[in-house]
């Protein structure tokens, strides 16, 4: 599993969206963006459908992710 802790572009608060991880500042959950890429959305549309997200969240989000694959093998 993602040690989302180390991603400083998301937050986890247990009193908002249940706990979920989060982008920092924001209520939307980071199972947001990879709901909407699986289901076809590019990240420009996501950002457009989500303009509290930045474009760096985004970005670290996607590397932290990379990086965990990369090292999980």
């Amino acid at each position: 599993m993602t040690d989302w802790y180390k991603c400083p572009a998301l937050e986890r608060n247990p009193r908002m969206i249940s706990g979920a991880w989060a982008f920092t500042g924001t209520r939307i959950p980071v199972y947001a963006l990879f709901e909407n890429l699986e289901n076809g959305a590019t990240v420009k549309q996501f950002l457009e459908w989500y303009p509290e997200v930045q474009e760096w969240q985004v970005a670290a989000v996607l590397h932290h992710e990379i990086e965990y694959f990369k090292t999980t093998g």
